[in-house]
């Protein structure tokens, strides 16, 4: 009969108190611990990081052949001043996603010292400036969410995927609360 034919008589053997008792069970242990233990992780890389999104998916072809759509970056923050050519993950005012591009100029403004940040894609062919928020012409240190130190290719495609077709998202929660229900201990 097969796998699906399996699960379907399982389901039907399984009584509405089982069914209800499993469910109830997942809900609060598995399920409590599963998001518990990724909050603990993600708070416990902030802190070592220094950053407040310690790992980010590279969502366009604008760093290619650097980074390619769907890369994952490892960032990490640290109180060193910001240098051209390096990679940063920033945030616009105005916008909800963060964008991964190198750093092309640092200006050091000589009477208060802040630090002046300008950006581009290394795919495309100008600055930044038409992506910061209107009449911003840099960033500042505070819009700097990391610098990238590390990836893991093709891994974030995942995310994208999910992100892009949610049907597929809900058919693999469906699939995996379909395999706890059927699951037998």
């Amino acid at each position: 009969m097969g796998f699906i034919g399996d699960a379907v008589d399982s389901i039907r053997s399984l009584q509405i108190r089982q069914v209800l008792t499993q469910l109830v069970s997942l809900g609060r242990i598995d399920a409590g611990m599963i998001v518990t233990s990724a909050l603990i992780i993600w708070k416990g890389l902030m802190c070592v990081t220094g950053s407040e999104s310690p790992v980010v998916v590279v969502l366009s072809g604008s760093m290619e052949p650097g980074f390619k759509r769907g890369d994952i970056l490892f960032l990490h923050m640290s109180k060193d001043p910001i240098r051209a050519g390096e990679i940063v993950v920033f945030h616009v005012d105005g916008r909800e996603i963060p964008i991964v591009h190198r750093v092309i100029k640092v200006h050091e403004r000589q009477d208060t010292g802040e630090v002046d940040i300008l950006t581009k894609g290394d795919n495309n062919f100008g600055d930044d400036r038409l992506l910061y928020a209107h009449g911003q012409l840099w960033l500042q240190r505070h819009h700097i969410m990391g610098r990238a130190v590390g990836f893991l290719p093709y891994v974030g495609w995942v995310t994208i995927i999910m992100t892009e077709k949610p049907i597929i998202k809900y058919l693999l929660i469906g699939a995996l609360g379909l395999l706890v229900i059927t699951s037998k201990e």
